[in-house]
């Protein structure tokens, strides 16, 4: 005998579950814009790992392929290596790159994970291959940065770039130091918080200079333990929300790295935002990392208490779907900005 997932909650008698079930089936409808970035005919987007609005309304996305490249007709098109930071006005015009010119790099590169916009309008990029997290300001002048990269050819290990463990816990390699970072975020006390990544399972904390404070977690399913922390958030309150996609959860800390909470039912949370403003709303992409990259795919909705309001989008090809949503971005809570690996785009999504 079947039963719908109302019935059964009511048979278990909990007016809270009932209510979280029936927010898990309900769909957001929403609309996308399409294709709606203006890029250069010799530029052609690869696996897009982020995007970022401005306070102007400006966009930074970040992707990877940069080079080397071939030529089809008249255009370059970027096939693998490096990574590319590109500029967007609100209209998705194309306005400028930052630290792909070979005879004028500010920057180089290498594997695209995620860009960020502070509350001072700064960028920050994220590259897991150089193990760094660098903030420039918006004309592109290198304000900070976090990390170091790997000097010597004798570092690398047997797995090239991403082969050498760095950083706590029980490497030896100082903490300011990462091996693969994924993401970051900061509190209204301008301290930063970066998830470090594949090679570590924890979270690492500075001061608003750089100055290392400290990091939580370690390899493990129990609280406070991480598998593939993969994105990071921090509310008004100072709370933070890790992305704990290898474990299926959003596990919630103080500001000092207590465990508090975590959140399951949602899929494998790749990509986590919060919005601003004085009803803040917690997003997360269930991008699962299974033998099929196209299961699951929706994004939640939800309070930052856990409750989850609703859900929209699947997995696919086409608009209003998505192919491994790496980023969102969630400035205004119902205009969306998503980066997606699979699908090589951002599509730019209105909630109704």
């Amino acid at each position: 005998m079947r039963y719908s997932r109302l019935a059964i909650a009511l048979v278990f008698g909990g007016s809270l579950l009932a209510g979280s079930l029936i927010a898990q089936q309900k769909e957001i409808a929403y609309e996308s814009a399409g294709d709606f970035l203006k890029l250069p005919d010799d530029i052609h987007l690869g696996e897009v790992a982020g995007v970022a609005t401005t306070a102007t309304g400006n966009l930074w996305v970040y992707y990877q392929g940069g080079g080397p490249n071939a030529t089809i007709g008249a255009s370059r098109v970027y096939i693998n290596g490096g990574a590319r930071l590109l500029e967007f006005d609100k209209t998705g015009k194309y306005l400028r790159e930052i630290g792909t010119s070979e005879n004028d790099r500010p920057y180089a590169f290498l594997f695209a994970q995620g860009v960020r916009v502070d509350p001072q309008n700064n960028v920050w990029i994220v590259d897991r291959a150089s193990r760094m997290v660098v903030k420039f300001d918006q004309s592109g002048k290198v304000l900070l940065t976090l990390g170091r990269r790997l000097e010597a050819v004798g570092e690398l290990g047997s797995s090239g770039v991403f082969g050498r463990a760095s950083g706590p816990p029980g490497s030896g390699v100082p903490g300011d130091n990462f091996n693969q970072p994924l993401d970051v975020a900061w509190d209204a006390a301008g301290n930063i918080f970066v998830p470090d990544g594949y090679g570590n399972a924890r979270v690492a904390k500075f001061d608003k200079n750089g100055k290392f404070l400290k990091s939580w977690g370690a390899t493990g399913a129990g609280q406070g333990q991480f598998n593939i922390p993969a994105s990071i958030a921090v509310d008004a309150k100072g709370m933070v929300y890790v992305a704990d996609m290898g474990n299926n959860r959003i596990q919630v800390f103080d500001n000092d790295g207590t465990y508090k909470t975590e959140y399951k039912n949602i899929g494998a949370p790749r990509a986590i935002c919060i919005s601003p403003g004085a009803n803040q709303f917690l997003y997360s992409s269930n991008s699962n990392p299974t033998e099929d990259p196209f299961l699951g795919g929706e994004i939640y909705k939800m309070q930052l208490d856990g409750t989850v309001i609703g859900r929209f989008g699947k997995a696919g090809h086409q608009f209003k779907e998505f192919g491994m949503v790496n980023a969102i971005d969630c400035r205004d809570p119902n205009t969306l900005y998503v980066a997606e690996m699979m699908n090589w785009r951002v599509q730019k999504l209105t909630l109704h």
